[in-house]
């Protein structure tokens, strides 16, 4: 069976401009053989789930540093919703507190990975989740 690959869509939301993780993460799951979108620097969570809109993509990952991660991914998860992505994960992973993933994947988040989390975990996840969600 020929199908296409996983669509993920990597952005930083926010005033922080440490991208090295995101890219880091961008890499590996292109390894695993998804296709990667990746946003850049300063996105708006408007700006992510318009591009991931458009790009029609199966996950949205979000890299943070900041200590926005409750701030930013309930205006994302609220902005999903709005557009009717009940079928598209939203994960990522930085700086988050143990209470505080919780308190998001409450909201609807995904799985939220802490930095030195190996990539192939982050890849299986995501794998895992759209073959359950999105009938790959």
């Amino acid at each position: 069976m020929n199908q296409r690959p996983i669509r993920v869509l990597v952005a930083k939301v926010g005033l922080d401009g440490h991208d090295r993780g995101a890219k880091v993460i961008a890499t590996a799951l292109r390894d695993a053989g998804m296709e990667v979108i990746y946003t850049g620097l300063r996105q708006t969570p408007e700006m992510v789930v318009n591009a991931a809109l458009q790009e029609d993509v199966d996950a949205i990952g979000i890299s943070i540093l900041s200590g926005a991660h409750n701030t930013v991914f309930p205006k994302v998860i609220a902005l999903m919703k709005e557009k009717g992505m009940n079928d598209v994960l939203l994960t990522g992973g930085g700086i988050i507190p143990e209470d505080d993933m919780q308190s998001l994947q409450s909201l609807g988040v995904g799985k939220l990975f802490v930095p030195g989390t190996a990539t192939a975990e982050i890849a299986n996840y995501i794998t895992d989740w759209v073959r359950t969600h999105r009938n790959f």
